[in-house]
């Protein structure tokens, strides 16, 4: 995998598996023997969580393995009680680098491209950026439910009543700016930017 990623890429990899328990032997940014073996420690345990708890669909699945060891466990118990639901539910969006989230904050700005705003976070200020949050989407018959219908926005709020499992917190219950799509692990630090210092120090925070 290493050859496919730039420095600051391997350097948020790191941080992410020294924070999820697998140490790298420092947070360097370069790919070496340590980072390997550190990798596949991860992805040896993430294959133990799916063989015990289930496999999903793929692009739930590609999703999942990108998450925090911890939030991998929470995915798979919450998409385990999701499937209780009337709809199909599918994880769309996990983890994302502090680039791929600058993209998405650019859609819909000044020179960025055109379209709705979809999110108020920059790089470093969304949990997704730690390995701790995920998008799911919904579907009925084939159709995205995008809150065009009026069992859209319900069906959200009973998928949250239906799969919340402990350890998880549901985007739709804030009281500024819901977003009912966004589940995250709770951590003990109420602050974003504490959670940040101790991703980039690839220390624990949930």
């Amino acid at each position: 995998m290493s050859y496919r990623l730039n420095k600051k890429e391997v350097l948020f990899r790191q941080r992410l598996l020294k924070a999820s328990g697998f140490d790298p032997k420092g947070l360097d940014g370069v790919w070496g023997k340590n980072t390997g073996a550190a990798d596949d420690a991860f992805i040896a345990a993430s294959s133990a969580l799916r063989d015990e708890l289930g496999a999903f669909d793929a692009r739930s699945e590609g999703n999942i393995l990108g998450l925090h060891i911890k939030a991998q466990r929470l995915a798979r118990e919450f998409l385990t009680k999701a499937a209780n639901v009337p709809y199909v539910v599918r994880i769309i969006s996990g983890t994302r680098t502090y680039a791929e989230q600058d993209d998405l904050y650019a859609k819909g700005r000044w020179g960025g491209p055109p379209g709705p705003k979809v999110t108020r976070a920059k790089g470093g200020q969304s949990n997704h950026n730690f390995g701790i949050a995920w998008d799911v989407a919904m579907f009925e018959n084939g159709r995205y439910m995008n809150g065009d219908a009026p069992q859209d926005e319900p069906a959200y709020r009973d998928l949250a009543g239906q799969a919340l499992v402990e350890g998880l917190e549901w985007g739709g219950a804030w009281k500024n700016y819901p977003d009912p799509p966004h589940y995250q692990l709770a951590s003990p630090y109420a602050k974003i930017s504490e959670i940040r210092k101790r991703f980039e120090a690839g220390e624990s925070y949930v």
